[in-house]
């Protein structure tokens, strides 16, 4: 018996950290105190440009979307994706984003394709303006199916404890912003994935939209914050615009929002017609057109964010109307 016939090429897996290399070393920056292959990594953030340094850290991984990109064999987004469910939470604190370690599991090996993958979350990192440290690829043929693979991630940043925001400011005559999504993003595939198996819809003709990576908002955070008072952020993700703004609110605050003011992308309406949806489902579920909330007592005229709604005194919620 030797390792390789119980599943696990250890040549595979060295062969993958060497094609690797150039993404990661890519995302490094004077900060980064590691090398690739070593047991851990370290990171040294100018702690001088902070009154108060505060960490912050975030980990999410990318759901059913995988089995889209494992069926069509399209790997090049995914790593995006994942880089982007960590950041665009942990930048709703007002963090910035310092190093990224990323960690994946799968029946075998594949040298090419893990070289695909994570140059995918090598470019969200560079995307964030973090680096990417870190990693693990565990072969593990007796958990996973043939052609399976899963990914997770883990974001850690800085913010000045005078600087976070938490919404705890939000108050009565507050403006509501959106930021677009890219679409369905990496929420919601069990059920877009039950429309593509149940229904007559147009495969060829939307999964090219389903792969569209997740939008990373760390450039339009950042300058919202130069620009402009914001008081709160929201990643509209799993439970759509109602469970994820709620989470900010203070109490005795209510968020009043006109759907007609939301620009939905053609992906959603689409998915709606061939899955028999309703409106309220679809809304639970989807982020529908909103990647990203900010609340602000300033009139944002920014080309990137556009008002949907505003911040009214009552019984802590979110009302679509």
């Amino acid at each position: 018996m030797d390792y390789k016939s119980s599943g696990v090429n250890i040549d595979s897996g060295n062969e993958a950290v060497e094609l690797i290399k150039p993404a990661v070393k890519s995302t490094h920056t004077a900060e980064v105190l590691s090398n690739i292959g070593g047991f851990a990594a370290g990171f040294e953030f100018a702690k001088d440009n902070y009154e108060q340094p505060i960490l912050v850290s975030a980990t999410d991984g990318v759901g059913t979307k995988l089995m889209l990109a494992i069926q069509t064999g399209q790997y090049e987004s995914i790593g995006i994706d994942c880089v982007a469910m960590s950041v665009n939470d942990l930048i709703c604190m007002g963090a910035d984003p310092l190093f990224f370690l990323d960690y994946i599991a799968c029946h075998q090996i594949n040298p090419q394709e893990m070289k695909t993958i994570v140059s995918g979350v090598a470019d969200g990192c560079r995307q964030a303006g973090c680096a990417l440290i870190g990693g693990e690829m565990a072969e593990m043929n007796a958990m996973y199916k043939k052609g399976d693979f899963d990914i997770a991630g883990f974001c850690v940043g800085v913010v000045d404890k005078p600087k976070i925001i938490d919404g705890s400011t939000i108050k009565q005559g507050d403006y509501i912003y959106a930021l677009p999504s890219s679409g369905c993003h990496s929420n919601g595939y069990s059920l877009v994935r039950k429309i593509l198996d149940e229904t007559s819809i147009d495969q060829k003709a939307v999964l090219p939209e389903l792969l569209t990576p997740t939008t990373i908002y760390v450039d339009q955070i950042n300058q919202l914050k130069r620009d402009y008072t914001i008081k709160g952020i929201a990643n509209i993700t799993g439970g759509g615009i109602v469970e994820n703004l709620i989470r900010i609110l203070p109490d005795n605050s209510q968020a009043k929002i006109a759907i007609s003011s939301i620009k939905v992308p053609n992906i959603f309406k689409v998915l709606q017609k061939f899955g028999n949806i309703k409106q309220q489902e679809m809304f639970r579920v989807f982020n529908m057109g909103v990647g990203m909330i900010v609340v602000s007592d300033s009139k944002i005229t920014s080309t990137d964010c556009y008002l949907i709604g505003q911040i009214e005194t009552g019984q802590k919620g979110v009302i679509l109307e």
